[in-house]
């Protein structure tokens, strides 16, 4: 029978020399994992870092892009609402993407949106958190409480859905997070970094990897 001893030497060989520790524990079985990371609950700005894991063991990772800044919610990360402008703290996966421009790389479901191309945010409304595609005015739900994706300007040329709150959705609970293109300043609630930090991470993104991201306040 193998000693407490053998088995730390075990685990210590298989541990790539290139491996990095994570910023914060994550035990899923992800292999492509995105952190997003906040000195405070009220700070409007995180450490994003993509990883790919290199080895079976919890803590073999590698990073493949950041550390970087990102910009987060203008009331930080935390519990999200309706009501508050927080980034919802958890890990949430990453199943598909969209965009004003063309898809330029990522093999997740992709999406080109205009102006009748909708993410719900009305609560009263059963199609409240998902996307829907009617054109303005002719909506089944409170198209003032609804974001009109094709009118959003650069910072939707291309982003990527964060899972939170879908499945079910809870009405109030919040609705339209995404990771995008940023403005250079705090989001509504969700994560922006820069154009050509996301093209690549969108590049990276594979869906048979099942990515998500973790956000988080150390």
């Amino acid at each position: 029978m193998a000693t407490a001893a053998t088995a730390m030497a075990l685990t210590a060989t298989a541990t790539p020399a290139d491996a990095t520790p994570l910023p914060v524990p994550y035990h899923g079985d992800a292999s492509q994992l995105i952190t997003v990371v906040a000195d405070s609950p009220t700070a409007t700005t995180a450490t994003f870092t993509a990883w790919q894991r290199t080895g079976l063991l919890w803590d073999q990772w590698k990073a493949v892009r950041g550390p970087l800044t990102a910009n987060v919610g203008s009331d930080g990360i935390g519990q999200a609402s309706e009501s508050v402008s927080k980034t919802p703290a958890g890990v949430w996966t990453l199943t598909e993407a969209f965009g004003r421009q063309a898809n330029d790389g990522t093999r997740l479901p992709y999406r080109q949106v205009g102006d009748s191309d909708w993410w719900v945010s009305d609560v009263h409304s059963p199609l409240y958190n998902t996307y829907y595609h009617c054109d303005p005015g002719t909506c089944p739900f409170n198209e003032a409480a609804g974001e009109d994706l094709g009118k959003a300007g650069p910072v939707y040329d291309h982003a990527v859905v964060i899972d939170y709150n879908r499945n079910p959705a809870v009405p109030g609970a919040g609705s339209a997070f995404f990771l995008h293109i940023s403005a250079g300043r705090p989001t509504a609630g969700c994560v922006s970094i820069p154009a050509e930090d996301l093209k690549a991470v969108m590049a990276w993104l594979d869906p048979a990897q099942r990515p998500v991201i973790d956000i988080a306040v150390n």
